[in-house]
């Protein structure tokens, strides 16, 4: 029987690049999506200090938990966003599964990041003023389950050539979000305000999940290729 041809070099499943370009599309479309909620907001002006995200999404007007009169004419742009945001999440993470060694850390890490895309789904499923116990776990989920998929998944790039330079970058990454989350929880804001400790939580992720995956759409993809059989 003859050798199978081998693989020079750090490659990728093609699955994995359209993975990666659903990651990217998601990352864009909810940063968008925010900007153009925030530029619709009426009433009093959106700060991104004193504002939570979520006031972007709430279905009518009035005042909730920032304390803050809250209008967003333009909510279902923010929360179609973020349920979009969390569908692509899953289903990229589920076709770059072989992106990462087969290993336990690689399971744990892309299972949480698969349970913050519900998490992200829930809340613009269920906006602040509706139902504010769904909504509130909801992003809790969202933000423990991303960071903490990050710091599992720089323990999971460790000895592979795919992700030189990389892991450090992930961890930090999930550190800083996950610092800032129990911050946010203290309630302990600083100059950043409310609303941009709360960013805090959510714009390392946004900006990891960008760069890998630019990073996994640039390294070159193979097609299994069967084993050929030993004429007979």
């Amino acid at each position: 029987m003859a050798a199978p041809t081998e693989r020079l070099g750090p490659l990728v499943h093609r699955s994995v690049r359209h993975g990666a370009i659903l990651w990217i599309v998601g990352v864009v479309e909810f940063i968008v999506g925010m900007i153009v909620t925030q530029v619709g907001y009426t009433g009093t002006t959106y700060s991104l200090s004193a504002n939570y995200i979520s006031d972007l999404g709430a279905a009518h007007c009035g005042n909730y938990h920032s304390g803050l009169y809250v209008c967003s004419p333009w909510h279902d742009v923010f929360n179609v966003a973020i349920i979009l945001l969390g569908i692509l999440l899953i289903f990229g993470t589920l076709l770059l599964w072989s992106a990462f060694r087969p290993r336990g850390t690689r399971t744990v890490g892309l299972l949480l990041l698969v349970i913050s895309g519900i998490g992200a789904i829930g809340v613009g499923l269920s906006p602040e003023d509706v139902n504010l116990t769904v909504h509130t776990a909801s992003a809790a989920t969202a933000f423990i389950g991303a960071n903490l998929a990050l710091m599992v998944l720089s323990l999971a790039m460790f000895r592979d050539t795919r992700w030189d330079g990389y892991r450090t970058f992930t961890m930090v990454m999930g550190l800083i979000g996950l610092v800032a989350l129990v911050l946010f929880e203290e309630k302990v804001y600083g100059p950043l305000g409310v609303g941009g400790m709360e960013r805090l939580i959510v714009a390392p992720v946004l900006l990891w999940a960008f760069v890998a995956a630019v990073h996994l759409v640039r390294i070159p993809t193979y097609a299994p290729t069967a084993i050929p059989h030993a004429p007979s």
